[in-house]
């Protein structure tokens, strides 16, 4: 069984998400945004053992933890797309342009494409591409326990920016309309920022949804 807990992040309150497979005690860290020693606390504390740094895109305040969290324990980065190549080339100015302590640029060890499973004991993930608010933005379902960890796409009465550079709102609203919404009703999404909800009730609910802005 997949459990998960939402540790909130740096100044801008992003929901890294520690997320473990209950059965081998395997750990995850999904969009390890800041304050490294508060989530390596976290994991220790509950007795697991680290194996993946996941990102759903390249934000700072999703990514600023990842590369010191793999300086320290040597597990490997995986994420995002590499269409956000640039986003993670650019955390130095990221970090200067929000007021962040210095952020080094770092790769991933591995980029994710759709398709693509993530392995996490005896769980899974699916990989799902979904651009609009970053162009290399992906999204993490566990089909089993029917969640999803969606970053910035998709927020509970609200929708991911697109006004940073390569953002395109049309290109949001298809990939929350034909990617994640045919995905069921019944399925909770783990935002980036502020509450869970579920994707039926934000297709019925979300404003941008109703009525959308194109």
């Amino acid at each position: 069984m997949l459990k998960y807990e939402v540790i909130p992040v740096t100044p801008f309150a992003q929901n890294c998400s520690l997320i473990w497979c209950d059965e081998t005690r395997q750990a995850a860290l999904i969009d390890p945004g800041g304050e490294a020693p508060r989530l390596l606390a976290a994991i220790q504390a509950k007795g697991l053992v680290l194996t993946k740094i996941l990102l759903t895109h390249g934000h700072l305040d999703h990514v600023g933890a990842a590369a010191e969290l793999r300086e320290q324990t040597g597990i490997a980065i995986t994420g995002p797309h590499q269409e956000d190549a640039f986003w993670l080339d650019m955390l130095p100015q990221q970090s200067q342009m929000f007021g962040f302590a210095h952020t080094p640029a770092f790769s991933p060890d591995s980029w994710l494409v759709e398709g693509d499973k993530v392995q996490l004991g005896n769980c899974e993930l699916a990989v799902y591409f979904c651009p609009g608010h970053t162009p290399g933005h992906v999204i993490l379902l566990s089909q089993s326990e029917r969640l999803a960890w969606v970053g910035d796409v998709l927020f509970a009465g609200g929708i991911g920016r697109t006004d940073f550079p390569r953002g395109d709102h049309a290109t949001l609203i298809r990939s929350i309309t034909e990617t994640l919404l045919p995905l069921g009703d019944d399925i909770v999404f783990i935002p980036g920022h502020g509450p869970s909800s579920t994707f039926g009730h934000e297709r019925i609910s979300n404003p941008y949804l109703t009525q959308p802005v194109w």
